[in-house]
């Protein structure tokens, strides 16, 4: 995949993009290319650490600026401690809403004829 047209730093061997950070390597095709919502995982630098053609040090400066200029995401609230101990304690869970009716609709035996998308006959 080509580089992202937004470039916001270049080291040796990645770019931080609007794309997220992107191997300058065009041989690559993209297959590391990481997005900006995987930026802030935790396991990222141990895996592309164990990769012989890494330069690390440029990983880790390009790991950098990008997490610089895309702020970590709000993490997931826990849920109330409340509702989790009545789960725990056999309380039964909210019922799921039934599945929404279909809509029907015919048309045959009807006198009306549609002529036109504007123009509706009516048969007398």
């Amino acid at each position: 995949m080509p580089l992202h047209r937004d470039i916001y730093w270049v080291g040796r061997q990645w770019a931080v993009t609007g794309y997220g950070m992107q191997a300058i390597d065009q041989k690559l095709n993209g297959i590391f290319d990481i997005e900006v919502s995987c930026l802030w995982d935790d396991s990222l630098s141990e895996r592309m650490h164990a990769l012989k053609w890494l330069n690390v040090a440029d990983f880790d400066k390009g790991l950098a600026a990008a997490r610089k200029h895309y702020p970590e995401p709000a993490r997931q609230a826990a849920p109330p401690e409340e509702s989790v101990s009545r789960l725990k304690d056999g309380a039964a869970a909210e019922q799921p809403k039934p599945a929404a009716e279909t809509f029907d609709m015919r048309s045959e035996g009807l006198p009306a004829k549609f002529v036109s998308p504007w123009r509706i006959r009516h048969q007398r």
